[in-house]
Parts: structure tokens; C-alpha cells; sequence
């Protein structure tokens, strides 16, 4: 039989500022109960924390009060960001469950989830970014241990971090000290998941420069540092590929769920793009005012009505009305400078109209998404509240689920059997008959 292919996986997640106290429940086990039924409480003492903090009485700190300190000490910022931005990440790193039995078990997962984490802190730009670290080792695996009759549990790590990214900050050019205005200000540490993990990242190849996804870039260092500190025989992972770790339908919520946070995404992208959009037709719209402004004082200034109708002069004997020197220049400069202007008035109109057009536009696509993020809100609740009990039943009593599927499908199996033995029976009184003939 030839060995099994072991692979390193590491997922990242991205979490809105509602959900510091599930994710806690989850990974401090803090849950009365849990809907994984693979999750022996009597373990619980096993797992490893490389990170976390306490109240001064000795009290664990919560999630979101870590994360409200890092603000308050400005060792974070949330400038920029919008209302329901993702503040904070969750790393999870995970190598198939056999690769730690091969490898001496508890004691190896130990040594490797502590450099994994090592790897953590590096890629988030450092330790005081680390809300909470830990490593699960109460997790049974249910199918290697009814395989191999004893318990099997499988070892992963939770690391919670706050992902921010280094941003300057300019003073402003149209300041009145000249000296300071449009120089660096400063740099603030800004929390954005999208900046820490853009969809494209400009990489260098083989003397080329081509554009990589940064969560791939992850499963790459990911699988370089361990191979570096002395830990082998493992191939690296596909990014989201958490088979051992999910069932079928756990793997569909978890798709469905993923598609919601893209859809999120898109309606967050059409706001910005929406934001821009109505900014430049302010600006379009103050420029129009000025010049329109700008027009009336001038014609003030060159010219009234009544100058205009008193310029020209009508002479003995000569049909029209003629003008001096002065008066046709004056006149002259009069209607230059009115068609300049309604020219750029027009332009700027159309501007405006182009500019209002793409705002509708915008306006109907973020709806669109909009409406699509509640639909696949709505078919995730269903999907979980239909299952999410059935789900529980089954981790809970597997041997009644196998006996309810054999007794459905007995009346199957018994008509199958009766027609083999009728066919069998016929074939044979054929063969009788062939032998008297």
C-alpha cells in the first residue's frame, strides 16, 4: 500500500467586530455546548496556549477587550475604515491528523504548532498584534479512531490577529504653513484586511514580475518556514482545502458561507466606488457654480445693458449702425469671453451628466449585491437551522444512522435477491430443457 501524502494547509478568515466573543467561545472553549460532537471536554486541559491575556485579578481578557486596548494605546488606528469593515483575522494551521501519529503524536504537535506560530507572529507584522493563540489537541478524529480501534485526535492551531498594514499620513498642500504643507506627517498602523491581503500582489519570478494571490503566498511560506525549521515529509497544501477537517455538508456551509463574504466584498467596493464617484460630481458641481459666478461679475464688470444699447451710432445717409474703434473691441472681448464660458459650462455639464450617469449605475449594481447578500444570508440560516440537529444526531449515534439507512434499503435489497433467484431458476429449467431436446 503505498504511503499516505501528508499536506500543511493555512486558512485565513476575516471577522466584523460583532463576532470577538463566538470566535472566543469557540477557541477558549467557553461553550456550554457544542454543536462539533468530536469535542472531548475531558481534553480540554491538553490544549496549548502560545498566546493570551488576563484582567490584573487574574481573570482571562476578553477578545474584543484586547482589541479595544490596542486602540485606546494606539498601538492600532481604525481611521478609514467603514461601519462593517473586518477588523480582525484568524489564522488556522492545520497538517492531516496521521502525520502527528507518525511523528509522535501530542508531544510533536507541540514543537511544530510553536514554530507555526513563530510564522504567525512574523506575518502579522508582530506580537502585539496577537490576540490569542491556541492549539486544540481535544479534537477526536472519529473516522481514523474507529479505523484503528483507539482514540485519534487531531492537532491545529487557532492564531487571532488584528490584520494592519503601515500607512504615512500628509499634511495638507492647500495649508497655510507652507513649510509643513504636503510633507509626511507621520505613519499610522491602520487595520485593513483588504491592504494586508489584496487579491493580487506584484511578485518577483524568475526575472519577472507577476501578479500572485496572497493567501497563495501564504500557503507558500507556510510550507517553506516549517520545511526550514527541520519539520519533513509533508507536501504543501491547496489553499481552502480543509477535507479532514470538514464534512460534506459542513464544507457546503462553509462554500456558502464564503460566497456571502464575496458578496459582501462586492457591496463594499460599490460603496467606495460610489463615495469617489458623488465626491467628484460635488467638485464638478462647486466649479460650475464658480464659474457661473465668475461670468455674471465679469459681465458686470465689461459691459451693462444700457452701455450696450448706448454703443453705436447711426450716420447721415448711411444705412446701419456703425461703431468705434473702441466700442468693437470692447464688444469684440465681450463675446470672446461669453463663449469661452458657456463652453466650459457646457463641458462641465456633461461631465456632471456623465458622472451622474455612472452613479446611477453604481447605485443599481450595489442594490443588486445588496439584495444578494440578504438572499445568501437567508440560505445559509435555512441551511443551518434545517441541519444543524440532524447533523448532531448522526455525530452522536453513527451506529442507529447506519441501521436506519440498512433497514431503508432492505425491501430494495430483498426484491433484488428474489428477481436474481427467479432469473437463476429460469435459466436453469432452460438449460433442462436444451438437455432433454
Amino acid at each position: 500500500m503505498a504511503e499516505k501524502t501528508h499536506f500543511t494547509v493555512v486558512r485565513n478568515d476575516a471577522y466584523g467586530d460583532t463576532e470577538f466573543a463566538k470566535r472566543q467561545r469557540h477557541n477558549e472553549r467557553q461553550n456550554e455546548e457544542y454543536f462539533n460532537g468530536d469535542i472531548v471536554p475531558e481534553r480540554t486541559e491538553l490544549n496549548v496556549h502560545f498566546q493570551r491575556y488576563y484582567f490584573p485579578d487574574g481573570k482571562l481578557e476578553t477578545y474584543e477587550h484586547t482589541f479595544n486596548r490596542l486602540l485606546a494605546t494606539d498601538t492600532i488606528t481604525k481611521r478609514g475604515l467603514k461601519p462593517n469593515a473586518k477588523v480582525f483575522d484568524e489564522f488556522v494551521f492545520d497538517v492531516n491528523t496521521t502525520y502527528f501519529e507518525e511523528n509522535g503524536g501530542y508531544d510533536y504537535a507541540v514543537k511544530f504548532f510553536e514554530e507555526a506560530y513563530r510564522l504567525a507572529v512574523k506575518e502579522a507584522g508582530g506580537e502585539q498584534y496577537i490576540i490569542s493563540a491556541v492549539m486544540h489537541a481535544d479534537e477526536r478524529n472519529k473516522d481514523l479512531s474507529e479505523k484503528l480501534g483507539r482514540d485519534i485526535f487531531h492537532y491545529h492551531l487557532h492564531v487571532v490577529y488584528v490584520p494592519v498594514v503601515e500607512k504615512e499620513v500628509y499634511y495638507r498642500k492647500d495649508m497655510k504653513d507652507q513649510e509643513k504643507a504636503g510633507k509626511l506627517k507621520g505613519v499610522i498602523t491602520q487595520i485593513s484586511h483588504s491592504k494586508k491581503w489584496p487579491l493580487k500582489m506584484p511578485v518577483e519570478r524568475d526575472g519577472k514580475t507577476i501578479n500572485i494571490n496572497s493567501y497563495s503566498l501564504l500557503q507558500d511560506k507556510y510550507y517553506e518556514h516549517m520545511k526550514t525549521a527541520g519539520f519533513i515529509g509533508f507536501e504543501r497544501g491547496v489553499r481552502g482545502s480543509t477535507a479532514e477537517h470538514l464534512n460534506v455538508l459542513d464544507f457546503k456551509i462553509k462554500k456558502d458561507t464564503e460566497r456571502l463574504t464575496n458578496v459582501n466584498a462586492q457591496v463594499e467596493q460599490s460603496e467606495m466606488r460610489l463615495d469617489e464617484l458623488e465626491k467628484q460630481a460635488e467638485k464638478k458641481e462647486k466649479r460650475l457654480e464658480k464659474i457661473d459666478e465668475q461670468l455674471s461679475v465679469k459681465k458686470t464688470k465689461a459691459a451693462t445693458l444700457a452701455e450696450i444699447n448706448e454703443m453705436g451710432h447711426s450716420l447721415p445717409f448711411v444705412p446701419g449702425v456703425h461703431f468705434t474703434d473702441d466700442e468693437a473691441k470692447r464688444l469684440k472681448a465681450l463675446a470672446r469671453q461669453t463663449v469661452k464660458s458657456d463652453e466650459r459650462i457646457s463641458k462641465l455639464k456633461n461631465d456632471i451628466d456623465t458622472l451622474q450617469a455612472e452613479i446611477n449605475k453604481v447605485k443599481l449594481e450595489r442594490d443588486n449585491a445588496k439584495i444578494e447578500v440578504n438572499h445568501w444570508h437567508r440560505e445559509y440560516t435555512n441551511l443551518w437551522n434545517e441541519v444543524k440537529d440532524f447533523i448532531g444526531a448522526i455525530r452522536r449515534f453513527p451506529s442507529r444512522l447506519r441501521e436506519f439507512i440498512s433497514e431503508l434499503f432492505r425491501p430494495e435489497r430483498e426484491q433484488q435477491q428474489q428477481a436474481e433467484i427467479k432469473a437463476h431458476r429460469q435459466q436453469h429449467k432452460s438449460h433442462n430443457r436444451e438437455e432433454m431436446r
